[in-house]
């Protein structure tokens, strides 16, 4: 009994050996390894398609005046996750370059919490900075709650660089600068945060960053990669000088920053 346990016990270690082998074999073989689209990089222009799984929020610099007491941020931003989708165009510059144009539509919400009431009341006889005006009766939900609904049609231009392709995939990291259009941006909306209506810049502009791995399959190339995108410019549009500085007054600069999730296809 105890010699067939030993043999029963070797050929199972024996067996498991050559498994292992041929499953090594079959994942880091070298030889008769097949490259799928190996021409595909050589054309001077190709195309494709993205989706992106976003989470935008605001950068934002407060008014020490209305939007801080003393160290405490009297203004909150929160961030939502949201989707994108776009389309790709790639001009082969060289060998390790391409220049990529990748026009994109992102449909965002982010959440601003105002806890100024109390203390802006104090500067109701008016300064320096702002009109006197009568204290709201009330802080509702409402007037200290903004929900932001953008929809940013996103136009950038990267140079990508990459390096050698490595049988099947092959890594690449991007940059480059970004136009973008907010169509629910309410600047030129007559009315402002006293009638809670926020107000944000149509035309901004930003840079992105992208890092990213290319993997060639027998029909398309699958990228997955991870962008960042920051706005330059301030977004915010300020409310009138007449309204109670509970909003915009107490905010310095709002601007975009986004991370994204993208998948591409091409």
């Amino acid at each position: 009994m105890k010699h067939r346990v030993i043999k029963i016990l070797s050929f199972a270690v024996l067996l498991s050996s050559h498994l292992g082998a041929q499953t090594f074999n079959n994942l880091f073989r070298t030889k008769d390894r097949q490259d799928n689209l190996e021409d595909f990089d050589l054309k001077k222009f190709s195309y494709g398609f993205y989706l992106a799984a976003n989470n935008f929020d605001y950068k934002m610099n407060l008014s020490p005046i209305f939007g801080m007491d003393g160290n405490r941020n009297l203004v909150e931003s929160e961030a939502t996750f949201s989707f994108g989708a776009g389309l790709i165009g790639k001009m082969r510059l060289n060998e390790y370059l391409d220049l990529r144009l990748e026009p994109g539509l992102h449909f965002v919400q982010r959440d601003l919490t105002f806890n100024t009431y109390d203390h802006v009341n104090q500067y109701a006889g008016g300064t320096n900075y702002n009109l006197p005006f009568t204290p709201l009766p009330e802080f509702t939900d409402v007037d200290s709650k903004k929900i932001v609904k953008s929809t940013y049609i996103d136009i950038p231009l990267l140079l990508e660089i990459h390096g050698d392709r490595w049988y099947n995939s092959r890594p690449y990291a991007a940059a480059g600068i970004n136009y973008l259009i907010n169509l629910q941006s309410n600047e030129t909306a007559t009315d402002d945060n006293q009638q809670n209506i926020f107000r944000t810049t149509t035309h901004n502009f930003g840079w992105s960053a992208e890092i990213g791995i290319q993997f060639y399959f027998s029909r398309f190339k699958f990228t997955p990669a991870v962008r960042g995108t920051f706005f330059t410019n301030n977004e915010l549009v300020k409310d009138k000088e007449t309204t109670p500085p509970y909003w915009t007054p107490a905010i310095s600069t709002l601007q975009t920053r986004a991370f994204m999730l993208v998948l591409k296809f091409e």
